[in-house]
């Protein structure tokens, strides 16, 4: 995972915050871990790795925020 990624605001404007970006980090890392358990349960299994990976993003490309945004 690229831990120097810039997060922006819907704006563009950079989230400079240390704490923030710490928590989308953490987050991050939270989910990188529970997909790759997921994954190599399904492996373990017997699930085709490809299909797994595949539903992984279908699945990550169908999420919406249940939030608003901040206003600056």
């Amino acid at each position: 995972m690229n831990k120097d990624i810039i997060w922006r605001s819907p704006q563009g404007k950079v989230i400079a915050c240390v704490e923030k970006n710490k928590v989308m980090r953490e987050n991050l890392l939270e989910i990188q871990q529970l997909c790759q358990d997921a994954l190599d349960d399904a492996v373990l299994m017997g699930c085709d790795e490809q299909q797994v990976l595949t539903v992984l993003g279908e699945m990550v490309a169908q999420l919406n925020s249940q939030h608003l945004p901040p206003e600056d």
